[in-house]
């Protein structure tokens, strides 16, 4: 293989102009020539973009050099797309297709209309693309959402099923949104393809034979060390594009054959994908300090000290992800398990036209003039017991709630509505066209998403399931939550307590919150201030659960030994949080389990469970993220507030008012009893007098 003299990796946006300052988001060129890094370039728009990698590339081939140029994209969409638009398994014709159809201006485009037409083309007008960002504008077959989406298509490429954290490249909007990034990236890439005819090389859809060799990379394989460089401070895309080609310049020449030496003729594929070890050592900045967390899923940035109570959410929830596999269950057993997949309807509802009351059913089209009087046919039709024949025109058969609808009947009349003989009826005029009747799919179409990935599902949901023909759901596992209480002065309620001991109260408490929260609690139990038993009981949590609870032992002191395990295993965080009651708490991975060190005082311990692990372990759980519902009430309370910090207080609601325990302190345990929820009092300053408003949180709001 002849080596690469040059290395260029552009991060791409699907994106308008961003403006002159360098901004996250946008586009960046990183560049490694002969093995020095050149600093990374920003790139405002995607017209700049194109004429800096002309340059580039005009300026390497003058100079004899040969360039590799890796973008963040995919080259090539799943299996049967292709041959679907353009009549041809050749990826390289979408590139046509897209190039003669897209336009592209600084502050606008229209990738949004082309993913319409080729939605309507192609899907119906329900898929493959969704996404429209446009506000106050609808595209024609273009979902703004997956509600009601159908792709003819696979949702991700090979690759992208092997790399964790890839998007699929049918998203046009939101987080993720890879498919803008492709349909305005691949023009870009077949007009350079074109002015520089026979020089470049696609990979890996051609022989690498050529100058320059276009290749489809992604950022997340080098995650680690873009973390490790983050730290410091800067913009996260130029790190990426500055150490991705660093990566690739430095392997030794058959680990970059090796990541070349891939078949995937229609899709395309990562490079790199299952080499992340080698590019990450290539990438490593030698330089830089290692950062807080080998797995960095609780990492702080530099210099960050006390962390508001949003800003400490919103991390975790973009940190996150679900940790629990997979399992069909029939529904009997459904109840509170979180739904892992968007589920379809397998029948319509109701899935025959019926009748909603008893009475009786004719064609509206073939009454007589006047009041009617129809003959009536022998026979009935019966909730699970059709008529058999037709009805004739001009006659009436008597129908009974539920009842599918027989041929030639489209109208029901109610039974208390007419005077009835043996052969024949009697009723006003003016009945409507189909009154009292229901059309088939009229609640819910076969095919239609009934319930969407992330729900817990209820009892309506699983009527609705039912009704729909579904016997069984597509389900998360239970989320496994291990506790684990610390501390010498601990003892187990029921045995004797020396001077100096306490009964140990949060083990309890945490247990039935996680049962609460609809998880398998599992109780590791009472540990003392040893190391090598916490450890040990560690040990047994990642083996046990998918998420460790921890009380006590979180902070910084001589005893606090959660605090300086997960430190010992380089996979701790402290969170200065600027909340009371709680602050610091102690978050980390053991063994790629995440765990929660929450602080020994039970209020304390209660409040970060609800506020900060409760919402994560929803996430873990494949649930989404949990925000607890709150509502406006009066005070019934006098509090001066100072700012910097959010405050939770102990709560109950008493004739329409929110009272507060009579004290705050952290250690009345009797007030957790007595509340019935949290007043949420803000970051910043707050006269509370009787009659103020307050936001309320009930404990039911967390569940």
């Amino acid at each position: 293989m002849i080596p690469f003299d040059t290395i260029a990796i552009v991060d791409w946006s699907g994106g308008n102009d961003r403006g002159a300052t360098p901004k996250p988001d946008a586009i960046w060129l990183g560049l490694t020539r002969q093995g020095e890094d050149a600093p990374p370039i920003y790139l405002r728009n995607r017209h700049v973009a194109e004429q800096a990698l002309t340059d580039l590339i005009e300026t390497e081939r003058a100079a004899g050099r040969r360039l590799l140029i890796g973008f963040d994209f995919p080259f090539g969409y799943p299996k049967g797309f292709a041959q679907a638009l353009t009549g041809q398994s050749d990826p390289l014709a979408v590139w046509d297709w897209l190039e003669c159809r897209i336009h592209d201006k600084p502050k606008t485009n229209n990738r949004f209309d082309v993913a319409g037409d080729i939605n309507r083309q192609l899907g119906q007008g329900v898929g493959p693309f969704w996404g429209n960002a446009r506000p106050n504008h609808d595209v024609p077959g273009l979902p703004r959402r997956k509600q009601g989406y159908h792709n003819p298509f696979p949702d991700m490429r090979a690759c992208e099923t092997r790399a964790q954290g890839s998007f699929t490249c049918w998203q046009l909007a939101g987080a993720g949104a890879v498919g803008s990034q492709v349909l305005m990236g691949l023009p870009v890439l077949n007009r350079l393809r074109r002015r520089f005819a026979g020089q470049i090389a696609v990979w890996p859809f051609e022989p690498l034979e050529t100058p320059v060799t276009f290749v489809e990379i992604w950022p997340g394989l080098i995650n680690p060390a873009v973390k490790q460089a983050e730290a410091q401070g800067g913009i996260r895309d130029a790190h990426q594009v500055r150490l991705l080609a660093r990566a690739l310049a430095h392997l030794p020449l058959p680990d970059l054959q090796a990541m070349l030496t891939i078949t995937a003729p229609e899709e395309g594929w990562i490079m790199g994908l299952g080499h992340e070890d080698k590019l990450n050592r290539a990438a490593s900045d030698r330089a830089l300090q290692p950062p807080p967390l080998r797995d960095d899923c609780f990492a702080l940035p530099a210099g960050v000290d006390w962390t508001p109570v949003d800003e400490a959410l919103a991390l975790l929830h973009d940190r996150l992800h679900p940790v629990v596999g997979r399992a069909s269950t029939p529904l009997a057993d459904a109840q509170g398990r979180v739904l892992a997949s968007d589920v379809t309807a397998q029948r319509s509802n109701p899935s025959q036209p019926n009748t909603a009351v008893d009475g009786y059913g004719f064609a509206h089209a073939t009454l007589p003039p006047g009041d009617p009087v129809l003959p009536l046919v022998q026979g009935r039709a019966a909730a699970g017991v059709p008529f058999e024949g037709a009805v004739p025109p001009g006659h009436a058969i008597r129908i009974l709630t539920g009842a599918a609808l027989p041929t030639g009947v489209d109208t029901v009349i109610l039974q208390e509505d007419v005077n009835a003989a043996e052969a024949e009826i009697a009723f006003r005029a003016g009945i409507k066209p189909g009154a009292n009747t229901r059309r088939a799919g009229e609640d819910v179409a076969a095919g239609d998403t009934i319930l969407q990935a992330g729900r817990i599902l209820t009892p309506a949901d699983l009527a609705l399931a039912s009704a729909t023909g579904l016997s069984t759901l597509p389900v998360h596992n239970r989320l496994r939550v291990a506790v684990i209480s610390t501390g010498d002065e601990l003892v187990e309620p029921g045995n004797p307590a020396a001077p100096g001991q306490i009964f140990d109260a949060n083990r309890p408490m945490l247990l039935a919150l996680a049962r609460q929260f609809g998880f398998d609690a599992v109780d590791l139990g009472r540990v003392p201030d040893d190391r090598a038993a916490l450890r040990a009981a560690l040990d047994r949590g990642t083996e046990q659960a998918d998420l460790i609870l921890t009380s006590g032992g979180a902070s910084s002191g001589d005893e606090d030994h959660v605090s300086a395990l997960l430190n010992e295993a380089g996979a701790m965080a402290e969170w200065r949080i600027a909340v009371k009651p709680g602050r610091p708490l102690a978050l980390g991975l053991w063994h790629k389990t995440p765990v929660f060190g929450l602080p020994g005082n039970p209020v304390a311990a209660l409040v970060c469970t609800l506020i900060f692990a409760r919402p994560a372990m929803a996430r873990l759980a494949g649930a989404g993220w949990h925000i607890p519902q709150g509502f406006t009430l009066p005070a019934a309370f006098t509090k001066n507030k100072k700012p910097g910090r959010r405050e939770y207080l102990r709560a109950r609601i008493r004739d329409g008012r929110a009272e507060v325990f009579k004290s705050e302190g952290s250690g009345r345990i009797s007030g957790l009893s007595w509340a019935e929820g949290l007043v949420e009092l803000p970051d910043g300053p707050a006269n509370i007098t009787p009659g103020s408003p307050v936001t309320f949180l009930p404990f039911t709001s967390f569940l």
